[in-house]
């Protein structure tokens, strides 16, 4: 399985760095209008969000749009004493960035804009690749699935919702005990729901 789930990865991460700048741009602007007719964007208030890498969908545009409805964002950083985890610091656009160890920008650590994961309203999550049953696939790290895990086992706290572009749905994901659907995925042109 775990060679099965790494070829998914590569194929999928190569589909969608093929994407042209202007189906990029499009892709975001429609993730925008999706998200915005959602209910639960609409009744959240501290929204977690990641800054695009890789060819992921892109972000930006998202989070200029809950700005503008006055919506507090939060982006996950790497907890510095608990590997494999992640905090979530409140982002502004003169937040001061840096590089993590995966070369991804995130917010300079500070205590003080650290929301803890369950007072947020939604974690929007990344992925590579996703089915129809909302079964996720990450990069491999665990940090989401341990982030979310109270959620899935309560139900209790941040709703986690994922985004990615269309071509990263695939006919089934591979799972392992340990994966659990999301409840919902959004790409530029549909919202899944389980």
């Amino acid at each position: 399985m775990k060679d099965a789930r790494q070829h998914i990865r590569k194929q999928v991460r190569d589909r969608r760095n093929q994407l042209d700048f202007h189906t990029q741009q499009v892709a975001a602007t429609q993730l925008v209008e999706q998200c915005l007719r959602l209910e639960a964007f609409q009744s959240s208030q501290n929204i977690a969000l990641y800054l695009s890498t890789d060819g992921e969908l892109n972000t930006a545009p998202l989070i200029d749009a809950l700005w503008q409805k006055n919506k507090s964002i939060y982006i996950p950083v790497l907890h510095p004493f608990s590997p494999g985890h992640l905090l979530f610091l409140h982002y502004q656009k003169s937040s001061k960035m840096v590089k993590n160890k995966y070369g991804i920008a995130e917010p300079k650590l500070d205590q003080r804009h650290i929301i803890p994961a369950h007072q947020l309203d939604l974690i929007c999550t990344p992925l590579v690749a996703f089915d129809d049953q909302c079964q996720r696939l990450g990069m491999g790290g665990g940090y989401y699935d341990r982030t979310l895990a109270p959620w899935f086992k309560t139900g209790v706290g941040a709703k986690p919702i994922g985004l990615a572009h269309d071509c990263q749905q695939i006919d089934q994901i591979p799972t392992a005990a340990w994966d659990i659907p999301l409840p919902m995925i959004v790409t530029p042109s549909k919202v899944w729901q389980r």
